[in-house]
């Protein structure tokens, strides 16, 4: 699961000054910059003995699976060594450090919403795609949508060891007990947004037993949430995308959440709470606990939230399947995912990419995945029946309408995620998230609110990653 976004102003501040005074000459182990382009043949490995570090963060089922995958790769390459260091708070920050202290793994996993780019920007990183473009194991075509990061067109700094997409989670006894049909699971069939909210006002009570439809409902002392949907960018970014909606412009000159579609999109997010009273305020979700619990203890019935929830769901008590996200013209899923990348400072570029490679085999994950904390890397593990079957069947983090609501949506209606593409993400988040909380508490409306600070945020606006600049 990717982790959380954190503000990085203080942090990049001091990437800035320290990275100019680095020496050119790494004191990790890993040796000089390579300039050399590299081979992906692993025959061109090296057989003298070699160490590779990398560093990650991640819960302990997530370095479990990291540990399986290094000791096959050392299986296969016996003269390489791989010490792992995992970094478990504050990693961006120790990371940062390492680096301004020239003291750099081979490998580091990274954040596209943190500091990935800008490093990559200075340099730092490999481009994965000359690795690619020799390897036969791996291209583009063989990898889900949507995992591979690029600084520019051609231009590969990492990839995802697996993808992350939304869904519409719900307690299925809720429904059964209101006699009501639950969430669709084809992205064909989704719910119209009105027909979402419909369901979500029949399934918000009050504590007086009185649902959301009703005249006498008291909005102010709510039992049960129809659905809880999170004011993360994460979350709202399905619905922007659904709309025809972008962070930014096509051509990547113009902030766009201010446009028709994009406020229309954050503006119905913010009437789930103000207007319809049927998802909890920022202030009212502080009451709310995670997903899993929350709809084992009926405090919501559905529940929007990354396919990742299948892993605690999957150990909670209670009938739980996941359905299609509720559709303004488009069925969307927006896919997250943390990314593996080869620092251009390692003297073994060839080793690194074959662990790297290493890292992305879903063999290696196949206990996490199963789990329901990650999905596969590689596309044939969706499309081909027997691969597909191990992940997927008889198995509780995979409930009956997994396979429809999630794997078919992320293969064919899935978008990268905004910090993948959008240049300068965090800058533009930190002006427009104070001005989008005015929304959400029902201070201001989205287009009000996205109109006062699209000055500025039309300075902080530098294009997208994803067109020739």
């Amino acid at each position: 699961m990717t982790r959380q976004r954190k503000s990085l102003f203080v942090l990049m501040a001091l990437l800035m000054m320290l990275v100019t005074i680095l020496p050119a000459c790494s004191k990790s182990g890993t040796g000089s910059k390579n300039n050399t382009s590299p081979s992906a043949s692993s025959d061109a490995a090296s057989k003298d003995p070699v160490t590779l570090r990398i560093s990650e963060w991640g819960s302990p089922d997530e370095v479990a699976a990291y540990k399986v995958a290094i000791k096959k790769f050392e299986a296969k390459f016996p003269n390489v060594k791989v010490d792992l260091q995992h970094i478990a708070t504050d990693y961006d920050t120790k990371l940062t450090t390492m680096v301004a202290g020239n003291d750099v793994p081979d490998i580091a996993m990274m954040e596209s919403g943190t500091i990935a780019f800008p490093l990559a920007e200075q340099g730092k990183f490999y481009n994965l795609q000359e690795f690619m473009d020799s390897d036969p194991d791996i291209s583009i075509d063989k990898l889900v949508p949507n995992i591979m990061y690029s600084l520019e067109p051609g231009n590969v700094i990492g990839i995802g060891p697996g993808p992350e997409s939304f869904g519409l989670f719900y307690n299925e006894d809720i429904f059964k007990k209101a006699g009501i049909s639950p969430p669709p699971s084809k992205a064909s069939e989704a719910w119209t947004w009105d027909e979402f909210v419909d369901v979500a006002k029949q399934l918000t009570v009050d504590t007086k037993g009185r649902t959301a439809k009703d005249a006498d409902f008291d909005s102010k002392n709510i039992k049960q949430y129809g659905v809880n949907a999170s004011t993360w960018w994460g979350v709202y970014s399905n619905f922007i995308y659904s709309n025809g909606g972008d962070f930014i412009s096509e051509d990547g000159k113009t902030f766009a959440l201010n446009q028709p579609e994009a406020v229309e999109a954050l503006q119905k997010v913010s009437d789930l709470m103000n207007v319809h009273h049927v998802s909890p305020s920022p202030v009212q979700a502080k009451n709310i606990p995670a997903t899993n619990v929350a709809l084992q203890t009926k405090k919501v019935a559905m529940a929007i939230d990354g396919q990742w929830a299948s892993a605690a769901l999957a150990q909670s008590n209670f009938n739980f399947n996941v359905g299609v996200l509720p559709v303004l013209k488009e069925p969307v899923t927006t896919v997250v995912a943390g990314m593996f990348s080869i620092f251009k400072s390692t003297k073994h570029p060839q080793e690194a990419w074959e662990l790297l490679k290493a890292l992305l085999d879903p063999e290696s994950s196949i206990d996490m995945i199963t789990a329901g904390t990650w999905m596969p890397s590689y596309k044939d593990w969706y499309t081909d029946p027997a691969l597909l079957a191990k992940w997927t069947e008889n198995l509780d983090a995979r409930p009956s309408a997994y396979k429809e609501a999630i794997i078919d949506v992320l293969l064919t209606k899935s978008h990268q995620t905004p910090t993948g593409y959008v240049k300068n993400f965090n800058k533009i988040m930190d002006i427009v998230n104070p001005a989008l909380d005015k929304v959400w508490l029902g201070q201001q409306t989205a287009q009000e609110a996205m109109d006062s600070i699209a000055p500025k945020a039309q300075e902080q606006v530098q294009g997208r990653r994803d067109i020739a600049q």
